[in-house]
């Protein structure tokens, strides 16, 4: 595992942003698996400016999200492909018929969830996996559990991940309580996993997750067996 803490949200950022530009300059055709929420949005934006300036060409990646709300299609703007297009698609000069994030809105989700795993087969897999990490440690949506779930499932979100992400919505009764995430075994299989946290609120979890015991009590602790594991922290 690589650690690094640097000083500021800005500098993880830039760090990530790097990281992940890198792999698309040394593949070009190189599958991204990318995350939602506040971790990475400066990353993305760094992301699009390096591709305005022609230092990226991001039109033969393919991506791969981790996860979608139940019952929310991409028009909604709490989606997750709502976010996708707006925080880096549309900035960068990827192709959308290669870009994948779960059908919130299938009519058989346990078919999603295969054609969901499927698809990462088919690709050949990921080669850089991009997470951030809740408060509970969950990765993705998959959330503290008694054991580690392998494959693209439905899952139960927790209150306390309803709790956070009901800033977004008009009200915590408008939070989805249900998610399509990719499993462990999707994202284990990535060649490179990137971690980002921010702010004094993830210290704990972060010691926990990468300095404790694996357990799926701290679904992110499992990182801790990736071969090839890079964690950026910023406590501000």
């Amino acid at each position: 595992m690589n650690f690094i803490k640097v000083n500021t949200y800005d500098e993880l950022s830039c760090k990530a942003a790097a990281l992940i530009c890198s792999q698309v300059v040394m593949k070009p055709d190189c599958v991204l698996g990318l995350a939602t929420g506040s971790s990475p949005l400066g990353a993305y934006a760094k992301m699009a400016q390096k591709c305005k300036d022609g230092e990226v060409d991001f039109s033969r990646v393919k991506s791969i999200n981790l996860d979608e709300y139940v019952g929310l299609d991409g028009q909604h703007d709490q989606s997750y492909r709502y976010f996708m297009n707006n925080n880096l698609f549309k900035h960068i000069n990827i192709d959308i018929n290669n870009t994948h994030v779960p059908n919130g809105c299938a009519t058989d989700v346990d078919a999603e969830c295969k054609a969901y795993d499927a698809l990462i087969e088919s690709v050949g897999g990921i080669d850089l996996q991009l997470l951030g990490i809740g408060l509970d440690g969950h990765i993705g949506f998959n959330e503290p559990d008694s054991y580690f779930e392998k494959t693209t499932h439905k899952v139960e979100l927790d209150p306390s991940t309803i709790d956070a992400n009901a800033r977004f919505f008009a009200s915590r009764d408008d939070v989805p309580t249900t998610a399509i995430t990719m499993g462990m075994g999707g994202i284990m299989s990535a060649k490179k996993v990137l971690l980002i946290a921010n702010g004094k609120g993830k210290k704990d979890i972060v010691e926990k997750a990468f300095f404790g015991p694996i357990t799926p009590a701290v679904p992110a602790s499992i990182l801790q067996l990736h071969p090839d594991l890079t964690v950026i922290y910023s406590e501000n």
